[in-house]
C-alpha cells in the first residue's frame, strides 16, 4: 500500500493525577504535562513496524486539537513517521465531529490503511474509529491485538469476551489498536532533531464547513467518592461478623 494514516490524540499523560477545575466544568489541562493518548501511540507504532516491513511506503500523522498539538505530532514523526496534519481548533470536539474532519483528510491523502487507538484516556468514548469507518464506508476491525497485512487485505486478532476473534479484511481498511498490540519504541534525541525539519501541514477546522457545535453539554466533572479505609481483623469469626453487620451475608 502507498500511505497509512495515523489519528492521534494529545490527552494528559497517563502517569499524571487528573485535578478536577473549582467550578467543575472540566478537567485542569493548563501547566499539566500532556503526551500522546497511549491507544494511538500503540497505533502508530504498528503502522511505522508496517513501512519497516516494507507493506507500506508512507506514514502521516493527524491530529485535531489547539496548536499546543503540535508536539504530539512532532513526537510522532520523531518516532519515525514522514508528514503531520493538524486541524487546528481551540476547542472540545465530539466523537462524531471528529470522525467528520478525518473523513475529509482520508478523502484528500486517499490511505490504504487507518490506525487509531481503540479509545482516548481521557473520555474513553470508543466512538471515532466506527463512526469514521461509517463514513468512509470501509470494512473496520477494532480492539486489535495482532495485525497481518496481505497483499490487498490484512488478517487482524482481535480480543472478545470468549477469547480471539481472527478476521480478514479488504483494504482499504480501519483499525482500532489495544494495548496488546506492541510496546512502542523510545524517541531518540537525534531523530527528535531530525523530526523539526519533517513537513507539517496546519488547518482550520472552521475551513472544512462542518458544523462543530456540540451536541451534548457537559453539566458537572466530578472526581470519584474517596476510597473508605479498611480495617483489620484478627480471624474468620470477626470476618462473619463484619459482612454479617454490613448485610453481605445471612445467619
Amino acid at each position: 500500500m502507498d500511505k497509512i494514516l495515523v489519528c492521534i490524540k494529545r490527552v494528559v499523560d497517563y502517569n499524571i493525577k487528573i485535578r478536577i477545575k473549582p467550578d467543575e466544568s472540566g478537567v485542569i489541562t493548563e501547566g499539566v504535562k500532556m503526551s500522546i493518548n497511549p491507544f494511538d501511540e500503540i497505533a502508530l507504532e504498528e503502522a511505522l513496524r508496517i513501512k519497516e516491513s516494507g507493506d507500506a511506503n508512507e506514514v502521516i500523522v493527524v491530529s485535531i486539537g489547539p496548536d499546543d498539538c503540535q508536539q504530539q505530532l512532532r513526537t510522532g514523526l520523531a518516532m519515525g513517521a514522514d508528514r503531520a496534519i493538524l486541524i487546528q481548533h481551540d476547542h472540545i470536539i465530539e466523537p462524531l465531529k471528529v470522525a467528520k474532519l478525518l473523513h475529509k483528510i482520508v478523502e484528500q491523502e486517499n490511505p490504504g490503511l487507518i490506525l487509531l487507538g481503540k479509545q482516548a484516556i481521557d473520555d474513553d468514548c470508543n466512538q471515532t474509529g466506527q463512526m469514521l469507518a461509517e463514513l468512509c464506508s470501509y470494512p473496520q476491525a477494532t480492539f486489535a491485538s495482532e495485525l497481518t497485512v496481505n497483499e490487498n487485505s490484512i488478517k487482524v486478532i482481535r480480543e472478545v469476551d470468549q477469547g480471539l476473534e481472527t478476521l480478514e479484511v479488504d483494504l482499504p481498511a480501519i483499525v482500532t489498536t489495544d494495548l496488546r498490540m506492541n510496546e512502542p519504541r523510545y524517541v531518540k534525541l537525534p531523530d527528535i532533531m531530525k523530526a523539526k525539519k519533517k513537513p507539517m501541514d496546519v488547518m482550520d477546522a472552521n475551513d472544512f464547513e462542518i458544523s462543530l457545535e456540540p451536541s451534548i453539554k457537559v453539566i458537572s466533572v466530578t472526581p470519584p467518592p474517596p476510597r473508605e479505609s479498611g480495617i483489620m481483623l484478627d480471624g474468620v469469626d470477626q470476618l462473619f461478623v463484619a459482612l454479617k453487620d454490613k448485610g453481605l451475608i445471612n445467619e
